[in-house]
């Protein structure tokens, strides 16, 4: 096995969440930085990551890191990078370019630069000038940021976020990372009942559901990495053959999902099903203005409801608003974990301060993610 630099990318505020999810899976963090993670691992953790990271966009292969202040240093430091120890020779490869505050500003020249000198780089290899690109797929991604640039593979292929599951989506959804990551920052646990009462098409309900019973994310799917050379197939047998022995298929969880339109509800009985966890989550159609109180004491809500700028209007926000405060004043073990972009939540109608509140990003939307805590329940002795 080699040792090997990986770099998980993560929504802006989901850091520390991608960063314990890492540590969890054993690999040695080396740096925490806006919106990406780098660890230390080997092939296998290429594969274990890809499985099982809940929270994390991507997971990339680092190549190299360098100050490149012109076209030239870029060329240079690129062309020495050991490409020919994953391309192969008909290895399909492309290059995307993100360039912030550096001198070169060009992304378009700098793709071209970088492709360049890989491609001179793998043909003093290989020793041939063309190359069928016909095999396994490997997208190279620069990044230039304030001069220094970052040269990576992406291993995943499309973004973590694609589960597989989610066949039915429905207008505004929210992505299953950030849904996974809301249910990681909140209390819940399997033990206690958990309410999504604007679930749509059934992701958060979905997520939480997987947590609970110890499923991969990526179990579903398949990634870019799977076709490469560099990663013998046997360690993807045997990494999902693990992820399906460690299902658990004997915790008893309680988990309701809810929605005005019933064809969201019917998408989200669909996904649930494709997920392989629709005996444990109850969909009903119900309008939340209508629902008097929880299942039962110590229940947790966790949803993201109608921001006003995507579905629904400000009439209808503010009824929502005054809704939660009605049930958190009525139900003092009750605990509310509710993201949204309307930033009138906490001020107009809320009965106390949030315990805590977190920027984060649905998509390229800003949004903050109130958390609510109620009375914790008694412990078992």
């Amino acid at each position: 096995m080699s040792k090997l630099e990986l770099i998980a990318t993560a929504t802006f505020g989901l850091e520390s969440v991608v960063r314990r999810e890492i540590e969890q899976l054993g690999y040695k963090v080396t740096k925490s930085e806006d919106a990406k993670i780098t660890y230390m691992t080997d092939e296998r953790g290429i594969v274990r990551s890809n499985l099982w990271l809940r929270c994390a966009d991507r997971v990339l292969l680092k190549m190299g890191e360098f100050m490149a202040e012109t076209s030239e240093d870029l060329f240079q430091q690129t062309k020495a990078i050991p490409w020919e120890e994953w391309i192969p020779e008909d290895g399909k490869f492309t290059v995307t370019c993100t360039t912030v505050k550096s001198k070169l500003r060009s992304e378009p020249a700098c793709q071209k630069t970088v492709k360049k000198a890989i491609v001179e780089r793998m043909s003093e290899c290989y020793m041939r000038q063309q190359f069928p690109e016909t095999g396994a797929e490997y997208t190279v991604k620069v990044t230039l940021l304030k001069d220094r640039a970052t040269l990576t593979i992406d291993t995943s292929g499309s973004g973590l976020h694609t589960r597989g599951y989610r066949k039915n989506p429905v207008r505004a959804p929210i992505k299953e990372t950030l849904a996974a990551a809301l249910i990681q920052l909140s209390f819940w646990n399997a033990g206690r009942i958990l309410v999504d009462p604007f679930c749509g098409s059934g992701t958060i309900p979905i997520e939480a559901a997987m947590i609970a019973r110890n499923i991969a994310p990526g179990l579903g799917r398949s990634f870019a990495s799977e076709r490469w050379d560099g990663i013998p197939e046997e360690l993807w047998k045997e990494e999902k053959a693990r992820a399906y022995g460690a299902i658990d298929y004997d915790t008893e969880l309680r988990i309701f999902g809810s929605d005005m339109d019933p064809a969201a509800v019917e998408a989200a009985r669909m996904n649930a099903e494709e997920a392989g966890v629709d005996d444990c989550i109850v969909f009903s159609v119900a309008d939340f203005l209508k629902t008097e109180r929880m299942p039962e004491p110590y229940s947790v809500v966790i949803c993201n409801p109608p921001y006003g700028q995507r579905v629904g209007d400000q009439k209808i926000l503010k009824a929502l608003n005054t809704h939660f405060k009605d049930l958190l004043e009525q139900d003092e073990t009750l605990s509310c974990y509710i993201i949204t972009a309307d930033k009138n939540l906490e001020k107009a109608v809320m009965p106390r301060k949030p315990d805590r509140r977190r920027k984060l990003y649905n998509g390229r939307l800003e949004t903050c993610f109130y958390q609510y805590y109620g009375k914790r329940p008694p412990k078992e002795h």
